[in-house]
């Protein structure tokens, strides 16, 4: 079996932001009358993305339809945007583009599953000057289950051209990222942007440091033995 695309995740493996997307989402969450603290937006949160709002929503006791929770995570997503424009720089992960572009050069496919709104994501990529690398980005709102269900990764699958989740590497920094990826079929390599390598080695197919730490060649070999 060939490798044939690469799916990175946003937030804590190309961008820096999950304080970023803390401070926004308890913000957020003041004006609906809920101090939400930072270990709640870990609970819910961190790696699950902006629908994991309802479910910090659903633990205090409220019950939010689809709607009203789309607009709840547009008015972050409005808020996120205005906030990286003061930025001077955005904190971006070391290498990034050198590890798309050595990807590319590789003839491999590139996608990008986000937890944030697909809007949100192209944002990022354009300020970063980085859309031009990727093949296929989707965001939360073009999927129904925040990961660890899979069907971010499934949708981001059928969007290449003949290509199988089987034959997809995913990038990520979360064990509810890599569950995700996992039951969507794929092998993944873990980053330890947001936890300790020893987790990243416990969940993941492959684990490092830094992005720049991946051995491609190893990584092709191993696909091509399967």
């Amino acid at each position: 079996m060939k490798l044939k695309a690469i799916i990175f995740n946003l937030s804590g493996v190309i961008i820096n932001d999950e304080d970023i997307n803390c401070k926004l989402t308890r913000d957020l969450l003041i004006d609906e009358n809920i101090i939400a603290t930072q270990q709640e937006y870990k609970k819910f949160c961190l790696g699950r993305g902006d629908r994991g709002i309802e479910d910090l929503l659903r633990e205090r006791g409220r019950l939010v339809t689809e709607t009203y929770l789309q607009k709840l995570i547009e008015q972050k997503n409005q808020a996120y945007q205005e906030y990286i424009k003061t930025l001077e720089s955005i904190p971006i992960y070391k290498d990034i583009e050198q590890v798309l572009s050595e990807i590319k050069l590789r003839g491999l496919q590139i996608g990008l599953v986000s937890g944030a709104p697909n809007s949100q994501a192209k944002f990022v990529l354009e300020h970063l000057q980085l859309i031009k690398y990727f093949d296929v980005i989707v965001g939360e709102d073009q999927v129904e289950k925040a990961k660890p269900d899979p069907q971010s990764y499934l949708v981001a699958t059928a969007k290449f051209q003949n290509i199988s989740p089987e034959q997809c590497l995913s990038i990520e920094d979360t064990p509810v990222g890599i569950e995700a990826a996992k039951r969507a079929g794929m092998q993944v390599v873990g980053v330890a942007h947001t936890y300790p390598f020893h987790f990243m080695q416990r969940y993941s197919n492959w684990a490092v440091d830094y992005l720049v730490d991946i051995e491609w060649e190893w990584i092709e070999k191993t696909f091509a033995s399967k």
